[in-house]
């Protein structure tokens, strides 16, 4: 949490108290339902929290902002950046009933009024989004098949090499911008970590 506090040192009281309930919360739950190894989970905050705060370093949310946290999962990245972006809204989205559970429980339990999870396939989602983001859900060109009518711009976590990801989808590199994790926070997890910001014409 103190380092949470070092990247983000602006944070409120209220975004602070819920950065450090999330510890405990995802503790409670990863007992009941295996979200997280146990190896992750003693790292939680720099695996999870950090390693989904990277988007917020390279884009800042608007308040106008309508977000997808495709393949959410546990609730990341789109958990971690609801609280840092309160007045943004967002759509937390998996197909596995079980983990939106836990994401509807963290929501309700943080208080979060501006997110919401919904039990769902990506492309089974109505609407359009001014972003989508994701963490490790899947190979870039099955990614676009999910978006490309829901939304421009897509933000994702990936590690890794990606040589041959990126070079199957054609005409990518001119939409494309690498951002390495390791240039924006330290230690040795974020080494092969990277966040592509892909803007779709």
């Amino acid at each position: 949490m103190e380092t949470i506090r070092q990247y983000f040192p602006y944070l409120t009281d209220r975004q602070i108290e819920q950065f450090e309930q999330l510890g405990s919360l995802y503790k409670d739950w990863n007992e009941k339902v295996n979200l997280i190894s146990r190896k992750d989970l003693d790292h939680f905050y720099e695996r999870h929290v950090l390693h989904s705060l990277a988007i917020a370093k390279i884009y800042s949310f608007e308040k106008k902002d309508s977000v997808m946290d495709l393949g959410c999962g546990g609730g990341f990245p789109g958990i971690p950046l609801s609280i840092l972006f309160p007045e943004t809204q967002f759509l937390m989205v998996d197909s596995i009933g079980k983990k939106i559970n836990v994401v509807k429980d963290v929501i309700n339990q943080l208080g979060l009024t501006n997110a919401e999870a919904k039990w769902s396939r990506a492309e089974e989602v109505e609407g359009n989004f001014d972003i989508v983001v994701t963490r490790a859900v899947a190979q870039l060109d099955k990614l676009f098949g999910w978006t490309r009518k829901k939304t421009k711009h897509i933000i994702a976590l990936k590690g890794g090499d990606l040589t041959y990801e990126i070079s199957a989808v054609s005409n990518i590199k001119k939409q494309l911008t690498i951002h390495p994790i390791k240039d924006i926070f330290e230690g040795e997890f974020f080494e092969t970590k990277v966040v592509l910001d892909i803007k779709l014409a």
